[in-house]
């Protein structure tokens, strides 16, 4: 629930942001207004689709409409802007609204399709990373389709009703603008509407003299703009990898292990004294409850569902719970991880994933490495096992190393003399079964059931022999042995201790088998290391003691690693797909081949941008991390169709390539800025990773900003100077000087 609340807010904050910033750059409350009115519809409609095809509401799902919030406004702004840009030329409301809607409405629904085709290959995903994206993706796809429909009908319908005309700009450029600023009111909103408006001028002024110096020396721009990029990707191995980022969910989960055969009376007590150190540790203010789970389940078929690891009655799990606003949970795990053993020698202890996501991840097993040795000596798998486990536990990152399979079970051991109670007329079936009975019951020797006959209600009667009469040796020694003979005779009463010698000894605590073949599991779990840098160092290790295999045996590294690299794999062949869907589709909408290829020339910097925002914020590489990157293809190549079909339209007016791409960069600086803030502030809250789970979502919405930042800057200047470069040489004509006054209107961004 905190988590489903915590993503419901960013939304909510997303979508405020966004408004008070369209406010800021339009500075019309009436165009805010219809822009804001369209976000809430848009997802009311992407709820009732995902409801129409059998989805949920749920993190992913509510995840992925908040992600969507940043670019449901591009469709409603870009509609209101290019209205105003008429408006502002004079045009009556009704002519503006036709001509502005009409003027986009194809490059919008290009726009649409690029953003909606990179989801595509996330359908693709398999496992774990399909089921969480998959719906996810779905939200944005049907958040997106609902914001162009409604961009189409109800954003011209409002402006109809509540736009008003603008006073036309003519010669005397002074006397209008002060006519603006007069219309525009002296509140305090006004003034900081116009003091906004003057540094965006400024700001203006500046790009277009960065833009004619790059156009100026535009071989050298571009081979340094190039080798930044490139020298961008040196730091994807410093950035380490995880299936998903590390949740704080509030809660610490800690399986017990006291020695192998203790007592459940003796395991309760030093699970009260573990409770004692967790509560001198964590400080009562932050601490909600502890509860201890101790011993095996009366049914099996709830041992077959438990995934923390129990092999027998001593074992036991330790859930602790904290209160909102508590420390760090990975700072009291690493503490506890340091003060457990030392209190309490002979234990071990484990830290299993306590949010669900990690729990799904780990496939039902308790961590989520597990380096796992088959073969059909069990005696030379355990003394390998044990060596590899030394040897496991000095990697750097690798905490609560441990072997799963123990081997010092207590027994004892009863060596029947056959020919003896052969001659007594016994078996070795009249021994199991005397002795299964004494100390288990009879419950699977001679199964009885009492049916009542009022309730209908069947209860199973056992016979056991009480505890506190088989307590030593001696007592083991005199269970009665009985038995019959072939005539159906009872044979004489004999006791255990007379039909062969009593011994101790240890044997295997738990028996695991995978394809048939016996099976020992290494577990370990990365502490304050990626998943990714510490599995490289296992399997280096696994390679480096190969020579010491036992024969017949297999080593492999399981767990939660091998389905992050399946999930990685199809994830990097999805942008690769994006990347190529894309530019097909732009070939086919513009009917070339060069500009499609101008356009996403844009791309390769919102990698490098998603790498930098990764490194500055000390963030691994994930599936989130990599679906934003997906996201950021689409949202990227919107923005370079903006400022690229511009410039076609003015190559075509002015027949100079340089003139137009830098029109082009001037006249879209506004439409380009605006969608791409509008997303990168819609972002900014799921980036924060603020409340319970919100590190889940965080890396995705740090790549899509990551990514938008440095993928703006090159629409804006690596783009227009690719134009002017594949279009023909730089003209003799010099590069303009003001700002050109364009007869297009704002087209889409």
């Amino acid at each position: 629930k905190a988590a489903i609340s915590g993503v419901v807010r960013e939304g909510a904050l997303a979508a405020a942001l966004t408004s008070l910033m369209i406010l800021l750059f339009l500075g019309s409350w009436r165009s805010t207004v219809i822009i804001a009115t369209s976000i809430p519809l848009a997802v009311l409609a992407a709820v009732a689709a995902l409801a129409a095809g059998g989805e949920t509401l749920n993190i992913m799902t509510l995840g992925g409409l908040a992600l969507a919030v940043g670019i449901l406004v591009d469709d409603a702004t870009v509609t209101i802007e290019n209205i105003n840009w008429h408006l502002e030329q004079g045009k009556p409301v009704k002519t503006s609204i036709l001509d502005g809607a009409q003027q986009i409405v194809t490059p919008a629904f290009v726009s649409l399709l690029c953003i909606c085709i990179v989801f595509v290959p996330m359908f693709a995903l398999n496992g774990v990373a399909g089921y969480l994206f998959v719906p996810m993706a779905k939200a944005v796809v049907f958040a997106m389709i609902a914001s162009f429909v409604l961009s189409r009908t109800l954003v011209p319908t409002m402006a109809m009703y509540l736009l008003k005309p603008h006073v036309h700009v003519g010669a005397n450029e002074e006397q209008a603008e002060e006519e603006l600023h007069m219309a525009a009111g002296r509140g305090p909103l006004a003034r900081l509407q116009r003091g906004f408006t003057h540094h965006f001028e400024k700001l203006r002024e500046d790009y277009r003299n960065i833009l004619a110096m790059a156009l100026a020396h535009r071989k050298v721009f571009v081979i340094g703009f190039l080798g930044a990029i490139a020298a961008s990707f040196v730091l994807v191995p410093f950035l380490g990898s995880n299936f998903f980022p590390a949740v704080d969910s509030g809660q610490i989960a800690i399986h017990v292990r006291p020695p192998v055969g203790t007592r459940i009376e003796s395991a309760s007590a030093m699970f009260g004294d573990i409770e004692s150190l967790i509560r001198r540790t964590i400080p009562p203010r932050e601490l909600s409850s502890i509860v201890d789970n101790i011993g095996l389940p009366t049914s099996s078929i709830n041992m077959i569902y438990n995934n923390s690891g129990t092999i027998g009655y001593q074992d036991g799990d330790i859930y602790v719970s904290l209160k909102p606003g508590h420390r760090p949970v990975a700072d009291y795990v690493r503490d506890l991880r340091q003060k457990l053993p030392a209190a309490f020698a002979s234990a071990t202890f484990s830290f299993l994933p306590a949010d669900i996501v990690s729990q799904i991840l780990n496939f039902g097993s308790p961590a989520p490495l597990d380096v796992q040795i088959t073969g059909p000596n069990v005696t030379a798998d355990q003394a390998y096992a044990l060596a590899l486990l030394r040897r496991l536990r000095t990697i750097r990152g690798v905490a609560d190393a441990r072997l799963q399979q123990s081997f010092s079970a207590p027994e004892l051991r009863v060596d029947v003399d056959r020919s003896r109670i052969a001659e007594l007329g016994l078996t070795e079936l009249n021994v199991t079964n005397s002795v299964v009975t004494s100390l288990a019951g009879s419950s699977q020797t001679a199964p009885t059931f009492w049916l009542d006959p009022q309730s209908g209600v069947s209860y199973p009667i056992v016979a056991q022999m009480p505890e506190y009469n088989v307590n030593s040796m001696a007592d083991v020694a005199n269970i009665p042995v009985t038995g019959a003979t072939a005539t159906g005779a009872p044979t004489p009463l004999q006791v255990l201790g007379g039909l062969g010698p009593i011994t101790r000894d240890d044997t295997s605590a738990v028996v695991t088998h995978y394809n048939v073949r016996p099976s020992l599991d290494l577990y370990a779990t990365p502490q304050d290391r990626d998943l990714g840098g510490v599995a490289a160092d296992v399997r280096k290790l696994i390679a480096a003691t190969a020579s010491d295999v036992p024969r017949g045996a297999t080593v492999s590294l399981r767990g939660q690693v091998v389905t992050m690299d399946s999930a990685f794999t199809n994830l990097y062949f999805g942008i690769l797909a994006a990347l190529v869907l894309i530019y097909l589709l732009i070939v086919v909408n513009f009917q070339s081949w060069l500009d499609p290829f101008v356009i996403i020339t844009a791309l390769p910097s919102a990698l490098a941008g998603i790498v930098w925002m990764l490194f500055a914020t000390d963030t691994t590489l994930s599936v989130p991390a990599l679906t934003g990157a997906i996201m950021c293809m689409g949202v990227a190549t919107a923005n370079s169709i903006l400022v690229v079909s511009f410039a076609r339209e003015r190559l075509k007016a002015t027949g100079d390539a340089v003139v137009a791409a830098m029109e082009a960069g001037i006249t879209r600086f506004r439409p380009v800025l605006m969608t791409a803030l509008a997303m990168i502030i819609g972002m900014a809250p799921m980036a924060l990773g603020l409340g319970e789970g919100g590190e889940q979502n965080a890396p995705l919405g740090r790549a899509v900003i990551g990514g938008l930042i440095f993928a703006t800057c090159a629409t804006l200047i690596f783009v227009p100077v690719v134009f002017s470069m594949v279009h023909g040489r730089k003209s003799a004509q010099p590069a303009p000087t003001s700002q050109p006054q364009s007869t297009e209107g704002e087209a889409y961004a």
